[in-house]
């Protein structure tokens, strides 16, 4: 049933044929998150690092409503200039499919397609979660709901610096969502290596990683895992310069009435522009590094899953 919605690349069903590691890799980063042709550079990069650290990476979006698990250049570039390209996440995915439309993936709609295609580790820059002042709006990103449903685990710099961090880890605790930091004790904010929060555990390597995945699964617990992995000391921005930033892009959006899904791209232009760009170079530079983790835990999950 599935052949008719899901293409996979054939490089990465080979792969997923003989075993072999896979790293899941999102498309709204590339038709939202970044500019033109900064995102282009940064998806091959990322899909060049994820190759050099023993995985096949398989970049995933919807195209003339097809799931694509694996784009080509050429189709990489379409989603990095193209028009009309939606913001996908699951509640979108049947109606892009049945209008034939085209959408980038987010982190839930990319769990959903990596999860259908059997891939179990997935990069991402940083992960949605409960917005501020959540408590009157009830803005809460669906990527938590599917991480307490989806067998993929999410490698990632943290919960965004714009959220709001102690409500979300309370939400992913709520629905059983392991939080883990991968050598720290302290769940990173995305642009920063500090939050003020503490994660469930530490891990020190891949390889114990991969041992609490396969435990988790085959003990049939339902859901992902957070993998908090902290952006390098050289890239991370200053913690008081950012999260001023961050109020002062709050502030604005809060009074043009920018609300949902518009929110999150929204924030991080202009919190882009108030940097001068360097938050832009610390969002590359962190995907990068969480491509790095998530190549080396597919290779040891593909030596013991």
């Amino acid at each position: 049933m599935l052949k008719q919605y899901l293409d996979i690349h054939p490089e990465v069903k080979k792969a997923l044929e003989e075993k072999k590691a896979v790293v899941a890799l999102e498309s709204t980063i590339i038709s939202h998150g970044m500019p033109y042709p900064q995102n282009i550079q940064t998806a091959k990069n990322v899909e060049k690092i994820v190759r050099e650290n023993g995985a096949v990476p398989a970049t995933i979006g919807i195209l003339n409503g097809r799931l694509k698990v694996g784009l080509t250049d050429e189709e990489l570039e379409y989603m990095g200039k193209g028009k009309n390209i939606l913001k996908a996440s699951r509640r979108d995915l049947p109606f892009i499919i049945s209008k034939g439309l085209n959408g980038a993936t987010t982190v839930a709609s990319t769990m959903i397609i990596a999860n259908l295609a059997g891939i179990k580790i997935f990069v991402t820059g940083g992960i949605g979660g409960v917005h501020r002042e959540a408590q009157e709006t009830f803005d809460i990103s669906a990527d938590l709901m599917e991480l307490a449903n989806t067998n993929v685990a999410v490698v990632c710099a943290g919960a965004k610096s714009i959220l709001d961090i102690g409500l979300t880890l309370e939400y992913l605790e709520t629905h059983g969502v392991p939080v883990v930091g991968f050598q720290t004790k302290e769940f990173p904010a995305f642009f920063t290596r500090k939050s003020g929060f503490s994660v469930d555990y530490y891990i020190d390597s891949e390889l114990e990683l991969a041992r609490a995945l396969k435990a988790k699964w085959d003990l049939n617990l339902k859901g992902g895992i957070v993998i908090g992995n902290p952006i390098p000391k050289e890239y991370e921005m200053d913690f008081d310069s950012i999260n001023n930033a961050i109020e002062d892009a709050l502030t604005e959006a809060k009074n043009k009435g920018i609300k949902g899904k518009e929110t999150t791209p929204f924030l991080l232009s202009k919190i882009k522009a108030i940097t001068g760009g360097k938050s832009l170079e610390s969002n590359i530079q962190l995907v990068y590094n969480n491509a790095k983790l998530g190549a080396k835990l597919a290779v040891e999950l593909s030596k013991i899953y």
